[in-house]
């Protein structure tokens, strides 16, 4: 007698692309009888699903296909993990019962379903970031921070980092896969405060009459504050005197320049987190040391902003 039994591994996910419409995939348990066959059964875990054409299962997904005398195969609609399982093709032949059993098996493409949310920390501090995820089989969860290497961190569901530097903040990525679909990403951005680095200083050297301008330059989260002393008096915008900040840059010009001008300026730069100053000097012209240290990149923001002070004090 001819009796074959086939089953296929089904994977659920929450649409299918086709006619782009939302559906839920379905699976056959194919079973191919012939004509001697006089009765055939489906039975799930000892229930009965169907006695010949008679439906036993209150389940409205299950159902028949038939295809003339020799299919006789089961058809589940929007599988489910609860229909995994072991499911039994039973015929009645005039000479013995028998058998085959197959065992449908739901895969369930990885999914995130818990992320930890933005953060702001302070610079030492102790962070744990979570990622939780579900999916048959069980999802592997893995961790990265999108800095230029991205290299893969240690950490599953959870991300410990201890005494977190100002170099590990950014972007971190949460993937989970199970290679049933297509791997679920999350991000999570991790802001790090820390106080103020003044990273360089230009003083410069400018002849009596002509425009004087000192340039600093600080790194802080939150971005620094600027102040510039003279001595122990703080300068402010008044005549003569321009100070113009931008970001973590900041730039003070003195129109005409006085020979009372020439001297030792202060630059500080400061956040809740702390201060930071530097000293910057305008030189006479001929006693100038080291005045030339800004980056390139940096020197095109000073020498614009020059430009519009220049402008501005008619000089």
């Amino acid at each position: 007698d001819f009796f074959s039994v086939s089953v296929f591994t089904v994977k659920r996910d929450k649409l299918v692309c086709f006619f782009h419409l939302t559906c839920f995939f379905f699976c056959v348990c194919r079973c191919y009888v012939d004509d001697k066959v006089s009765k055939v059964a489906w039975l799930n875990r000892s229930n009965i699903i169907f006695a010949g054409e008679d439906k036993w299962s209150l389940d409205p997904r299950v159902g028949l296909v038939t295809k003339g005398q020799l299919e006789y195969s089961l058809r589940i609609q929007k599988v489910d993990v609860y229909d995994e399982g072991s499911y039994t093709c039973s015929i009645q032949t005039k000479q013995q019962p028998k058998t085959s059993q197959v065992y449908l098996i739901v895969q369930v493409p990885a999914t995130i379903y818990k992320v930890s949310e933005d953060i702001v920390v302070n610079e030492g501090s102790n962070v744990t970031l979570s990622c939780l995820a579900s999916g048959r089989p069980d999802p592997l969860i893995t961790w990265r921070l999108l800095n230029p290497s991205a290299e893969p961190l240690d950490g599953e569901e959870y991300l410990d980092i201890i005494g977190i530097m100002r170099n590990q903040a950014g972007r971190y990525e949460c993937k989970a896969s199970n290679d049933v679909a297509t791997p679920d990403v999350k991000y999570v951005n991790v802001v790090v405060n820390y106080p103020p680095s003044i990273r360089k200083t230009q003083s410069s050297e400018p002849p009596v009459g002509r425009l004087g301008t000192l340039q600093c330059e600080a790194a802080a989260v939150p971005t620094p504050e600027f102040e510039w002393y003279r001595d122990d008096k703080r300068l402010s915008n008044t005549q003569g005197i321009n100070i113009q900040i931008l970001g973590g840059n900041t730039i003070l010009m003195i129109a005409n320049v006085t020979e009372e001008d020439y001297g030792n300026y202060t630059c500080v730069a400061s956040n809740r987190l702390g201060a930071q100053s530097a000293s910057v000097f305008l030189y006479r012209p001929g006693t100038g040391r080291d005045i030339n240290g800004s980056a390139c990149a940096s020197l095109s923001l000073w020498l614009l902003l020059a430009s519009f002070a220049c402008l501005f004090f008619k000089c």
